[in-house]
């Protein structure tokens, strides 16, 4: 089966119930046809909210394949997609999958050179694109002629593209009669860039299908629930998690904002049962709480029953305080990369929270080895790479041999992430191998002097990084963001190292902001950039 098949299936089932829905709290003012929630006491400040069915839904997607191919659009060809998350995004999507052609979701964060060079690896035909991109896209214009087609989402379409509302207005809502099979290639996804330039990841429609079956058996979605979807959709894991509302025929919500009150009350107001979370989200909320600028008796939430955290490694010390606020949620964290396709090639489970800190055993439909240089499995309990295979791998990086060879050898995925697995068979990350820093001959693992310094009350993030050092090679330095109405010193910090072996102790103590992608991890190449060789700028004692 396919996914656009699904969408079908939910058409014809639930045609008149709603699919999506999409909340923008800071645009209260400027579309009044926008329907407001009712007012409830305890929420005085409506949020605003447009809604799609799962007949429009699949009527749009149909257009919109119908305008594709009526262009030349052509299977095999590649369509890439520019846009803010909303209530269009997804019909897009799957309209290009109707089509047989291959979508290309782009970063939202990226510049007009980034946008171009994706375009170029891409080899894309056509281009879908918001109004918040009108400048970049007008900068690289002249510079992308094989982009023949430019297809505007919003009022006041610019010159230079064609208004895709008024295309579509007269297409036939009739499903395409393309062949499309599991073989067939669906989607290229960047990498997240943090590493340098994104590599293109081509997936075929058997990985979307698998995607589909892996987060519902993880999170069990049934009919009743609601998921809030907040990360972009561009990048795999919301949308794969998303996958979970699709399988089951449930209702989803878009949040344009992550501010903690509009999460709590799209949350309340839209009776959500699922969330996923990115660390700093989670922690803002706690922060917000803890604060005293929000109080968890004005909103309904006993309805949601699962918070769930993927993309980068969830520290012990910010689930025990999640659990103190909201002691009734299921919790599950999940391990994913775009090269294997989102929801969970590893995930905690539900029932094993008394496992927080491990990411998980192998996923549904997923096996998991930890292995040594050669890719022969390391003994339990022996540091290694993580390698995974299974139904949701990439086809390849697209026109890319070199890089394909180095990463997929014989159909099993080596990560790059360095682990361990216990006794009892859970995995523990430990860190990415080009992060591991190497001081005197020793191996340092910035992830467990992360842990270990996100349980300081003071501290709101932090990263380790090696610093270059003449006499051993690498030495490690702590970047530190404080909590906002904290106070912290380098000195407070040495002192709470002292628990830490010698060698593991941060050499140097700088605080700074964390800089995260839209994913949620840490951008270490740029903090590496800003002190790299020894010479740190703009270093503070004090905070």
């Amino acid at each position: 089966m396919l996914i656009t098949e699904l969408l079908s299936r939910n058409a014809a089932l639930y045609g008149d119930e709603i699919s999506l829905v999409e909340i923008s709290p800071e645009l209260q003012e400027l579309n009044k046809t926008w329907r407001e929630f009712e007012l409830v006491e305890s929420n005085p400040a409506p949020l605003f909210r447009r809604v799609i069915t799962w007949q429009d839904f699949d009527n749009q997607a149909n257009q919109f394949a119908n305008l594709l191919l009526s262009r030349g659009l052509k299977k095999g060809d590649q369509v890439a997609i520019l846009l803010m998350n909303c209530l269009e995004w997804l019909p897009i999507y799957f309209g290009v999958l109707k089509t047989g052609a291959i979508t290309v979701p782009l970063n939202y964060r990226y510049s007009a050179d980034e946008i171009k060079y994706c375009l170029d690896l891409a080899e894309v035909d056509v281009l879908v694109f918001g109004p918040e991109f009108i400048e970049r896209i007008e900068e690289i214009s002249g510079r992308i002629p094989d982009v023949k087609l430019r297809l505007f989402v919003g009022e006041n379409c610019p010159a230079f593209a064609e208004d895709l509302c008024e295309l579509t207005a007269g297409c036939s809502v009739q499903a395409p009669e393309i062949d499309i099979t599991e073989e067939d290639d669906a989607a290229i996804y960047f990498s997240s860039g943090t590493t340098g330039f994104p590599k293109a990841i081509l997936h075929r429609h058997r990985s979307l299908i698998s995607s589909c079956e892996t987060e519902q058996n993880h999170h069990g979605q049934t009919r009743e629930d609601n998921f809030l979807c907040i990360p972009p959709l561009y990048h795999t894991g919301a949308k794969m998690h998303w996958f979970g509302s699709l399988i089951s025929g449930s209702k989803a919500v878009l949040l344009r904002g992550v501010r903690p009150d509009w999460i709590l009350k799209a949350v309340s107001q839209e009776k959500v049962t699922i969330v996923w979370l990115l660390v700093p989200w989670a922690q803002d909320i706690l922060d917000a709480i803890e604060r005293g600028e929000m109080k968890l008796e004005d909103y309904e939430l006993s309805q949601w029953r699962l918070m769930h955290i993927g993309a980068q490694p969830v520290p012990l010390s910010l689930i025990q305080r999640w659990k103190k606020y909201f002691p009734h949620h299921q919790y599950d964290t999940n391990y994913g990369l775009s090269e294997s396709i989102g929801p969970g090639c590893v995930h905690l489970g539900v029932e094993n929270i008394h496992k927080v800190g491990a990411i998980g055993k192998p996923g549904f439909g997923w096996e998991v080895e930890i292995a040594d240089e050669n890719g022969s499995p390391v003994t339990q309990g022996e540091v290694g790479e993580l390698i995974v295979r299974g139904p949701g791998l990439m086809k390849c990086y697209f026109n890319d041999p070199a890089a394909t060879d180095a990463i997929l050898k014989e159909g099993w995925l080596f990560t790059g992430d360095m682990a361990r697995i216990d006794e009892d068979g859970f995995i523990f990350l430990v860190d990415r191998k080009k992060d591991v820093i190497i001081c005197g001959g020793e191996n340092i693992y910035p992830v467990q002097i992360e842990d270990f310094l996100h349980r300081h009350e003071a501290i709101k993030d932090v990263a380790v990084i090696g610093l270059p050092d003449r006499r051993v090679g690498e030495i490690t330095a702590a970047i530190i963001e404080v909590k906002p109405d904290y106070h912290c010193t380098e000195g407070e910090i040495r002192n709470y190292c002292e628990s830490l072996p010698r060698y593991k102790r941060p050499r140097k103590i700088i605080f700074d902001n964390i800089p995260r992608n839209p994913t949620g991890k840490i951008e270490k190449p740029k903090l590496r950039e800003k002190y790299y060789g020894g010479n740190i700028v703009e270093v503070q004692t004090k905070y």
